[in-house]
């Protein structure tokens, strides 16, 4: 039986690996964590986080082939694929501070999965993280591998507060990215296998490491951007009699653009659009490229009128 554990009992991974263990009932899924609230949680009657549909999906499936536990150590070590999803914040001091993505929990982890790993692992990137983190983590597993293999994989969640379960039901598409070779294409493909027990074939897609990792901020960025857009645009409506709600349906209904994401607010908010935004322009920076970085950062400064 193929073994799964994924660090992280949060908003992603809890519900991802409840879906997985639901549609893949050959697959035992452990999902581990620090937390000895959080886990009590995850084996009680009331979940830590709240999902239309995640109940019923985790009671279908607890104690058959999904398990929560604090025994971190044990499950990673019997895992044949670990799923990282632990937080990633902006980093509050030194360099990056306030701009790039704080590390620390998931270099950690990736020491813990050395230390403890008896046999080769496919580690999968949950988290969002900036590009070329594979490439650090690498070096961390590496650094005393005692003859293990290690291939990273990017796997990035596009979910939505809300609408997660059926996201993971029904995704847009599952993007799996990894290295060029040939044991970075198999690593791949088991992930790749994993996924196929209920998402369309036409809907997994694979990419390099680098590409997928690019993927989640990029999305995010152009999320952001939309809803700013449209703000945008409401403080034309009111200085000029418009209905921006109306401008918006009429606007939505090409579908070069679409409907979702143009509806006028104070703003965009939620866990993630601006880390990711903040990470994207940091990256742009380190890369030479501040004028990118500064379109990207519009996004954030954009409100309505009298906002």
């Amino acid at each position: 039986m193929v073994k799964i554990c994924c660090i992280g009992a949060g908003y992603v991974g809890g519900p991802t690996m409840a879906v997985i263990a639901l549609k893949c009932p050959s697959i035992e899924v452990a999902v581990v964590d620090i937390s000895v609230t959080r886990i009590a949680a995850c084996n009680g009657d009331q979940l830590p986080i709240y999902e239309p549909g995640i109940e019923g999906v985790v009671k279908q499936c607890r104690g058959r082939n999904l398990f929560f536990s604090t025994d971190v150590e044990k499950h990673v070590s019997e895992g044949d694929i670990i799923f990282v999803s632990v937080n990633t914040p902006t980093k509050t001091c030194g360099l990056g501070a306030g701009k790039a993505a704080d590390l620390t929990y998931w270099e950690s982890a990736a020491r813990m999965i050395a230390d403890v790993s008896k046999s080769d692992k496919i580690v999968v990137e949950k988290s969002t993280v900036p590009v070329k983190t594979a490439e650090a983590i690498e070096k961390i597993l590496t650094h005393n591998s005692k003859g293990i293999n290690y291939q990273i994989l990017s796997n990035p969640e596009f979910l939505a507060e809300g609408t997660a379960i059926q996201d993971l039901f029904n995704p847009d598409r599952v993007l799996i990215g990894g290295r060029e070779t040939p044991e970075g294409r198999k690593a791949v493909q088991a992930l790749k296998e994993v996924y196929a027990n209920w998402v369309p074939e036409d809907r997994l897609i694979t990419t390099n490491l680098w590409s997928a990792e690019l993927s989640k901020l990029a999305a995010n960025a152009f999320l952001a951007q939309r809803i700013s857009s449209v703000n945008a645009i409401s403080a034309l409506c009111e200085a000029t009699g418009a209905n921006v709600a109306e401008v918006a349906f009429a606007v939505g209904k090409d579908t070069r653009i679409g409907p979702k994401f143009l509806n006028a607010s104070v703003g965009f908010g939620g866990s993630c659009f601006q880390k990711d935004i903040l990470n994207l322009v940091y990256i742009c920076e380190c890369n030479g490229l501040p004028e990118v970085g500064s379109k990207s950062s519009r996004s954030m400064t954009t409100r309505r009128a009298g906002s």
